[in-house]
């Protein structure tokens, strides 16, 4: 009989596509597999989960608003309906496992695997975890994690680190270095900056770039801008000399085979990908996350000297500086990429995938066990 999986989360690509990366390690694995997308309604897993052939339920959830106190009236009551119509989905579904990758989604889902006694895997990304993530995680039947001392918020015997699953086309991107520039018709003879805010964007990056441009074409440095589908209206236009923006980058591959350094927010997602390159990376944490969680992401790579960290608060000031400190010293770039190419964990995928159908398999004694 196929093995029955849910998986849970989503909300920005940091957790799409690592969910995706499993779900396609389970496929490859045991193809027989039956799997079922949950995510929040509006949020991008809507689109990337069918677009990857996967089925997928919306439930009307959403996250704690940290600037309006007024817009988190309604979230109790969004929480019980998502409980309960997570419910209903186990009850239909009858999974055997409930994965959760974070995100709106993921909390009221394995809550209700836990109240319907389904083992339940958490997918942990970060180097600190939230608080939801802490609460299911003491009957969790498995953690997987990306960063070492992560017992300090999980059981120990129920941890196991395996990094964060990252798109298949991400690695050996240097072997694509031609292909890439070709693609965004770059000048072979300037060094390149990919600036990435991920998914949605980020407004200080994109505002600490655009009033510096000429600083850094003075230097012969190109820029490919993934800004964000919401800023793109008001940046798009820029057309000055050695500067490619868009608002989603298609072929994140290529761009990061392109660039020779990389300028980054730090969701835990984003590391994985870039620990793959191993290219020079500048991060500039997001501070609109919970526990600030991203400053501590970033910090684990600075304290390893396998990144530079530049503050959201210091941006303005000091980013564009620090990109052109580093491409003028050429041994800096190598030493700081060769550092985090060698905290790359690969495969994360598959050992993901191959403990859900562990949990799969011995569900019935994983039951007695909690019960």
């Amino acid at each position: 009989m196929a093995v029955k999986v849910i998986i849970s989360g989503g909300g920005t690509g940091g957790h799409v596509f690592p969910a995706i990366a499993i779900a396609d390690a389970l496929k490859r694995i045991a193809p027989e597999t039956e799997i079922l997308f949950v995510g929040a309604n509006g949020r991008m897993e809507m689109e990337k989960v069918p677009a990857a052939g996967y089925p997928i339920i919306g439930l009307d959830i959403q996250g704690i608003n940290r600037q309006s106190f007024m817009k988190n009236i309604g979230l109790p009551f969004k929480l019980l309906k998502s409980f309960m119509k997570s419910r209903s989905i186990i009850k239909d579904f009858n999974p055997d496992v409930v994965v959760g990758v974070g995100g709106y989604a993921s909390g009221p889902l394995l809550l209700a695997a836990r109240k319907a006694d389904i083992p339940y895997l958490i997918q942990e990304q970060n180097s600190y975890a939230g608080i939801t993530n802490r609460w299911l995680g003491a009957k969790a039947s498995k953690i997987c994690v990306a960063f070492e001392g992560m017992e300090r918020f999980f059981p120990q015997d129920r941890l196991l680190l395996t990094g964060n699953p990252v798109r298949a086309d991400l690695v050996g991107t240097w072997k694509k270095r031609q292909d890439a520039i070709r693609y965004f018709g770059l000048n072979p003879d300037w060094a390149t900056v990919l600036v990435t805010g991920g998914s949605l964007g980020a407004l200080t990056l994109n505002t600490a770039i655009h009033c510096r441009l000429g600083e850094l074409e003075d230097q012969m440095i190109q820029v490919i801008w993934q800004c964000g589908s919401a800023y793109y209206d008001s940046i798009g236009h820029i057309n000055e000399k050695g500067v490619h923006i868009y608002p989603f980058l298609q072929r994140m591959d290529l761009a990061y085979a392109a660039a020779d350094l990389i300028v980054s927010r730090a969701g835990a997602g984003t590391i994985a990908e870039l620990c793959l390159t191993g290219k020079p990376v500048i991060l500039v944490p997001s501070p609109n996350v919970a526990e600030d969680h991203q400053t501590k992401n970033a910090q684990t790579l600075v304290d390893k000297q396998a990144a530079l960290l530049v503050s959201d608060a210091d941006a303005l000031g000091k980013l564009v500086p620090t990109i052109i400190d580093v491409i003028a010293d050429e041994p800096w770039q190598f030493a700081l990429g060769n550092r985090l190419g060698e905290l790359a964990m690969r495969n994360a995928d598959e050992a993901i995938a191959l403990e859900v159908l562990k949990l799969a398999e011995n569900k019935e004694t994983i039951k007695r066990n909690n019960g």
